[in-house]
């Protein structure tokens, strides 16, 4: 490569950091990665792509999110689709695949074979333990280059996503805090989930609104105690994988300040959904934990506008069309959002409702969540050297269609749909590369890459 010529491409917009966004900016990609960041006059380069006028952020690092839970590896396909049209370049996904989990490092390395030929966004991946017997295997998912682990105090499948006991879950605590990894935790009380779920069945309540009604705020704030407890005890990083209450953050903030490593995370829609959209949803709202009161996403920004919030994620999980219908039993309705094409939308649409700047939106959903998994700087970050990943937003008054989304034809369905948002996804570029042109995905199955862990992480205490 000439001298007049030292860049492949420059991307061109108003260019997004953490603490600042530089108007009339450049980005210079030299391979995969970033070269060179500035502002007025674009330096020689094989090819400039100017988006003057739109933001270009930091592609998304989504932090949970279910390729395979309802559809097995094939999932990874479409799901890693919808990803590169909603500019979330990393994803980071559970372990609890069907037919069976991610609970050692052979399962692990069979799942990277799939990413690696199926997926359109890079990937990263958490491992899980066996309901009994699993804790050998952890070290070795470790060593093999798993992100994170996750594991739940409720029971969906005794096999597939099954209630780790307080016994084993303090074995299992003390041995991941040794690979100094973060343990995110399903946190819903099962007793008293399954008691007030027979209780309100056996009185004929089965509408939507008991879906809300039989996990209380109680289930969870107690199952967050339970684990937080234990990773005082243990030593270990224990973050909430999804806390629909601000007292989720608050009980981390007090564990960190007894010495705990504490965290949680906010996924979008207890942000801004509320019981009464499950009642207007019916099963296409129905998610765990559920919606809240209109309260309790008020206080839930309090925590955000706090910082005590690790980051924000979707938890998409894109369930077959037909097994979200709602039929008249809202318990036998699958659980789980789609959620990453609208990520960036309405994120970005939620933070200008409240005027708060667009790059918090770089520090929470693609920086933070980056470092609590331990993939940073590589991704999540505008700066030299990371991967040159990058979502474009183009502000608007724009309508979400669900029809739009670019999985298979059964996941077409949002929570979201029709739902007025204030930016749209112009274009989604991984390591370099378009791979959404705001009308088509044109990476292919295979573009994207197995990520493994960096680093160990951080927690909000270090950050």
């Amino acid at each position: 490569m000439s001298e007049a010529t030292p860049f492949d491409r420059v991307i061109r917009g108003d260019i997004v950091l953490t603490d600042r966004v530089l108007r009339d900016g450049y980005v210079a990609i030299r391979g995969e990665t970033i070269a060179a960041i500035g502002e007025g006059l674009s330096p020689p380069a094989k090819d400039i792509v100017d988006f003057t006028g739109k933001y270009v952020l930091p592609g998304l690092v989504d932090g949970h999110m279910h390729t395979a839970s309802s559809r097995g590896w094939p999932g990874i396909r479409g799901a890693s689709r919808t990803a590169a049209a909603g500019g979330v370049t990393t994803c980071v996904d559970m372990p609890y695949d069907v037919p069976r989990p991610v609970t050692d490092a052979s399962i692990l390395a069979e799942k990277i074979e799939q990413v690696n030929a199926l997926s359109h966004v890079d990937m990263a991946l958490y491992g899980t333990i066996k309901k009994e017997g699993g804790i050998d295997a952890i070290a070795g998912l470790a060593e093999a280059g798993v992100c994170s682990f996750k594991l739940s105090t409720y029971e969906y499948d005794p096999v597939r996503f099954p209630r780790i006991d307080h016994p084993t879950m303090v074995a299992a605590f003390r041995e991941i805090a040794k690979t100094n990894l973060m343990v995110a935790i399903h946190n819903e009380d099962q007793e008293i989930v399954v008691r007030l779920t027979e209780e309100a069945k056996a009185a004929g309540h089965t509408q939507p609104i008991w879906h809300c009604r039989t996990r209380p705020p109680l289930c969870e704030t107690m199952a967050d105690l339970e684990i937080f407890e234990i990773g005082l005890e243990t030593g270990a990083h224990v973050h909430i994988a999804h806390s629909s209450l601000a007292r989720g953050f608050e009980i981390a903030e007090v564990f960190r300040k007894m010495g705990g490593k504490a965290s949680g995370e906010a996924c979008i829609q207890y942000l801004c959904m509320t019981e009464e959209d499950i009642i207007r949803l019916e099963g296409f709202g129905k998610c765990n934990p559920p919606f809240r009161t209109a309260e309790e996403v008020n206080r839930m920004w309090d925590a955000f506008a706090a910082g005590q919030i690790a980051y924000v994620s979707t938890d998409h999980a894109p369930w077959p069309y037909d097994r979200k219908v709602y039929k008249g039993d809202i318990f036998s309705v699958g659980a789980g959002l789609t959620g990453m094409q609208s990520f960036a939308p309405l994120m970005y649409t939620l933070l200008s409702e409240r005027s708060m700047p667009v790059t918090l939106m770089a520090k929470y959903c693609a920086e933070r969540p980056a470092k609590f998994h331990g993939l940073f700087p590589k991704k999540g970050a505008i700066r030299v050297g990371s991967d040159a990943d990058f979502v474009v937003l183009e502000t608007g008054d724009f309508t979400f269609d669900a029809k739009d989304i670019q999985d298979d034809e059964d996941a077409r369905w949002s929570p979201y749909d029709g739902r007025r948002v204030s930016a749209r996804v112009a274009a989604t570029y991984l390591r370099g590369a378009c791979i959404w042109d705001g009308k088509a995905v044109l990476a292919t199955p295979g573009v994207g890459r197995f990520v493994p862990r960096q680093h160990n992480g951080t927690y909000v205490g270090e950050d």
